[in-house]
């Protein structure tokens, strides 16, 4: 016969079932346990989403702006830009262009071109509506990494931030159980040694 005797093992729910042994702290734990984890599935999931769906459409809303006042030019570089590196990453880097308007007028400008371009060649260059150099608007794909990244980011932050509002109820509770405890054996200890005066 097996005379060895297995660790008390908690029921699961404990904390949810009335018990002399159960403690405010106790309950605490549960039902803030119990929000977070809800948070945790819907809320950092939806907070994500948001942010998200906003850093797309700030970033179309710029790019169809810069369509609508800027328009592009046909510009020849007047130097060369410099050697892509190593990587085979896409780079640019800004060099010195030339163009002419529809009307004869010629304009010499520095514009970002893509690494390794030569003197001579040609490129597309975006105008703003007081025909100075800007960036091209935003392409569709790129719009949507951005907001993909933006929204993960915010979901990790607010996953981060519910887990450590977890571990600090934790540890408050836990702080709170055991002054609890250290109370209630201050008054039981004293009955149970017979130093009760």
């Amino acid at each position: 016969m097996n005379t060895r005797t297995r660790p008390h093992r908690r029921p699961a729910g404990w904390r949810w079932r009335r018990s002399l042994l159960r403690r405010r702290s106790d309950v605490t734990e549960a039902w803030t346990g119990l929000l977070l984890g809800a948070a945790m599935l819907f809320v950092a999931p939806l907070a994500g989403a948001f942010a998200g769906a906003f850093t797309y459409d700030a970033a179309h809303a710029k790019a169809e702006r810069q369509r609508a006042d800027g328009h592009v030019v046909r510009a020849t570089l007047i130097e060369n830009a410099p050697a892509a590196n190593s990587t085979g990453s896409r780079t640019t880097h800004p060099v010195k262009v030339r163009w002419t308007d529809r009307d004869g007028t010629a304009h010499a400008a520095v514009a970002k071109v893509e690494a390794g371009a030569t003197t001579g060649s040609r490129t597309d260059v975006w105008l703003d509506a007081h025909a100075r150099v800007t960036t091209a608007p935003m392409a569709e794909d790129v719009q949507w990494g951005t907001a993909i990244v933006v929204g993960g980011a915010a979901s990790l932050v607010a996953w981060g931030f519910i887990g450590g509002a977890w571990i600090t109820v934790r540890l408050v509770a836990h702080r709170r159980r055991m002054a609890e405890w250290e109370q209630a054996w201050a008054r039981t200890e004293p009955r149970w040694t017979g130093r009760e005066t």
